[in-house]
């Protein structure tokens, strides 16, 4: 029997999942945090939540489930990066479709009331022909990573049929925002004020004209609280329908600096989406969510975060 107030939060210790773990904590839940470290970090680590250090395709996870016996089960963890993905293929299929069937299997032995799963908007639908994309859109991944993380939202809807195993898929634009690492593959605003800060210059890879939809944190937290209750065994898109091109975030970043150098540039990289936004409609209607942070707000907020880390 699933403990009704206990959450297992996968990949706790990273950007999105430990904004998650203290929002869980705010509202009166017992939150286990399963996190390998491979990108998430221990200072990240809400003191308030009982942290267990391991691979979420590892066996460890199945005593994990046994011991704590979590009602909901928020499934963060995951190999996220495109670049990654295309070195490192059998990597990326390895934590995002093997981890996410483990996670499953473990759902449906253990009761658990539902699985929230983390999914990309900005990777999934590849090049669609409309913007901003909505849920009815095909996907159609150019890269391993959204072919992994939409294989892994395949799988749930699957173990949904076969073992009614509920679930709320949450496809995210670009999430942006305090706690997100610039030493990474991954997070272009990081990436570029780390460098700024150091005095170097960022590269930007292809023309720059490359457009992102971007989300900020607090609201892709305030969407996974709302699908606790919300969003029965559905799909929605979680972004704001706004694109800003790698060159206007360039622009932002250097104005907030006042850094006068241009950038570097390199080569286009494959698997890279040239421009994407998302309808978030359904979630809107659905879920009662819709985009609060007004992106140059968001912006800020995360450049001083940054400096003051």
């Amino acid at each position: 029997m699933a403990n009704e107030n206990t959450a297992l939060v996968t990949g706790g210790a990273g950007f999105i999942g430990s904004h998650l773990v203290d929002e869980l904590l705010n509202s009166g839940r017992k939150v286990i945090v399963v996190d390998d470290l491979s990108s998430g970090q221990l200072k990240n680590i809400n003191s308030n939540c009982i942290f267990m250090h391991g691979d979420i395709t590892s066996d460890a996870l199945d005593s994990i489930f046994e011991k704590e016996k979590p009602s909901l089960v928020f499934h963060l963890a995951a190999q996220s990066s495109v670049a990654i993905s295309s070195n490192k293929p059998l990597l990326d299929a390895s934590t995002n479709i093997l981890g996410t069937l483990k996670i499953l299997e473990n759902c449906n032995e253990h009761g658990v009331k539902k699985l929230i799963y983390s999914s990309t908007g900005g990777a999934i639908y590849g090049e669609p022909p409309e913007l901003p994309v909505d849920e009815s859109t095909a996907p159609r991944p150019i890269s391993n990573y959204g072919v992994s993380k939409f294989q892994g939202e395949q799988f749930i809807e699957l173990y949904h049929k076969l073992h009614n195993v509920n679930y709320c898929i949450l496809r995210y634009a670009n999430v942006y925002g305090p706690r997100q690492d610039g030493n990474g593959e991954a997070g272009v605003i990081p990436i570029f004020a780390t460098l700024i800060q150091d005095g170097k210059q960022p590269t930007i890879f292809g023309t720059g004209e490359q457009k992102r939809d971007f989300i900020s944190v607090h609201d892709v937290v305030r969407a996974n609280m709302l699908a606790i209750s919300n969003g029965k065994n559905s799909t929605y898109n979680i972004g704001s329908s706004v694109m800003y091109s790698v060159n206007q975030i360039y622009e932002l970043i250097k104005d907030h600096y006042g850094f006068t150098k241009e950038a570097l540039t390199g080569a286009p990289r494959a698997g890279d989406v040239f421009e994407i936004s998302l309808d978030y409609a359904k979630a809107k209607r659905e879920l009662e969510w819709e985009p609060e942070i007004d992106f140059e707000n968001g912006l800020q907020e995360t450049l001083q975060y940054i400096q003051t880390h």
